[in-house]
């Protein structure tokens, strides 16, 4: 029943995706607005993944409304539609993801900034195009781990991705987010998180073979600005963690 599960919603998502993702593409040559054309595509195409993996979101204190600079743990790829329910706005992921096999211009067609973390030159580029975003209207969510995880602790976060918020005194939201699934199905920390060398295309399906999970997202109810990027990467990391649920 489980691969029956899996490959049904394997598929289906896929399907919708290049159906979603062609009408964007198409209709986007005669609809004004790019911006809100582009955030509604993106939102139908989350809500799409959410409604197939049979994904409950529950949301805990206020989400932040456009423009926002946003940052929270990261667990999994499931991070980015489970977020994008809740807040409007945009991502900011590893420049790797770029290259990944159609995925990756879908993704970046979507508004995501890519940065390349190993290149301290990049990193001035992906900040003006944050502020570009948040200039637009548009929040932006930033995953300052740098890498997804099993769920048991936060870790330190890069200090890099704040250079551009501390110089400018940009106040930064923050929000935790777990994942849990129901008794007698695999653990949410195999099942969503995706943290060991599983390819992308294995885990989905393995995570669509389990037949529900529910997200926490904890938002912190203030902004935290610091003029110091390590200092601020640190005590969002502390607010990060005071929310955060272990996952298992």
């Amino acid at each position: 029943m489980k691969h029956i599960r899996a490959s049904f919603r394997f598929t289906a998502f896929t399907l919708l995706t290049l159906f979603i993702y062609s009408a964007w593409w198409i209709s986007s040559f005669f609809i004004p607005n790019k911006q809100l054309w582009r955030q509604t595509a993106f939102k139908a195409w989350c809500a799409t993944f959410v409604r197939l993996s049979e994904m409950e979101i529950e949301v805990i204190g206020e989400p932040p409304s456009p423009p926002f600079f946003l940052v929270t743990n990261h667990l999994s790829y499931t991070d980015i539609p489970a977020l994008r329910m809740i807040v409007n706005g945009v991502f900011v992921a590893k420049h790797d993801i770029r290259s990944w096999f159609v995925a990756g211009r879908i993704v970046g067609d979507m508004g995501t900034i890519f940065i390349d973390r190993g290149n301290r030159r990049d990193i001035p580029r992906a900040g003006q195009k944050i502020i570009q975003a948040l200039d637009s209207g548009e929040g932006v969510v930033v995953f300052p781990e740098g890498t997804s995880t099993k769920g048991e602790t936060v870790l330190p976060f890069n200090s890099s991705f704040f250079e551009f918020a501390a110089r400018a005194g940009l106040p930064v939201r923050y929000a935790a987010i777990s994942y849990r699934t129901a008794r007698g199905e695999m653990p949410a920390s195999d099942a969503v998180c995706w943290w060991d060398d599983t390819t992308f295309l294995a885990h989905m399906y393995r995570l669509f073979s389990v037949k529900g999970f529910q997200t926490t997202i904890t938002f912190g109810n203030e902004a935290v600005a610091k003029t110091n990027r390590k200092e601020l990467a640190e005590e969002l990391r502390q607010k990060v963690r005071e929310h955060f649920i272990p996952v298992i």
